[in-house]
């Protein structure tokens, strides 16, 4: 598939923001050749057209179904498996942000806990770092709530408390920060 230069721009760019995200170049230009494209495409045609090998190709949609990203589908008279990314920028961002929480936020809260009792009985602890690991506790808790408080709200609502974000911050008043 020969794909428009502003199509190619804009996976190989995907790719490097990938890396960046702590994500595989290859499982980010595969994300976005399938969400630009219009059609479910096949594993031979994304390594034909990304100049990828096949088994890279294969490990990195595998990557994209366990993150809910690409689903599989079929289409009639061909045997393969085709695939397509989700569509709705919101879906694409809500699925991220939950996996995310769940690969990384989650596990870190355990520790953080655990820490947090055990910090109560380790008389090598100094006062202040138990204070330090109460407030990066205290802090990703709040994160925590504050995304459950705000998951299953209604794109378009999300989208308006993301535009009242600065009103907000501006009606509240800014505090100066602390040295």
């Amino acid at each position: 598939m020969t794909l428009a230069p502003t199509i190619q721009k804009y996976i190989l760019h995907w790719g490097e923001m990938g890396t960046r995200w702590g994500v595989n170049r290859t499982v980010a230009q595969i994300h976005a050749l399938l969400f630009l494209v219009n059609r479910p495409l096949h594993a031979e045609e994304i390594a034909e057209t990304l100049t990828v090998a096949r088994s890279n190709v294969s490990n990195s949609l595998k990557e994209l179904q366990s993150w809910g990203l690409v689903r599989v589908t079929h289409l009639a008279g061909d045997r393969r498996d085709h695939f397509l990314a989700l569509q709705d920028v919101w879906e694409i961002f809500r699925v991220i942000v939950e996996e995310r929480k769940k690969r990384e936020i989650d596990p870190t809260l355990t520790v953080l806990r655990e820490c947090a009792q055990e910090a109560d009985s380790d008389p090598a602890l100094e006062d202040a770092t138990k204070v330090k690991m109460d407030q990066v506790l205290a802090f990703m808790e709040m994160l925590t709530t504050a995304y459950g408080d705000t998951r299953h709200l209604p794109p378009a609502t999300l989208q308006r408390l993301l535009t009242m974000g600065g009103k907000m911050a501006r009606l509240m008043g800014s505090e100066k920060k602390k040295p």
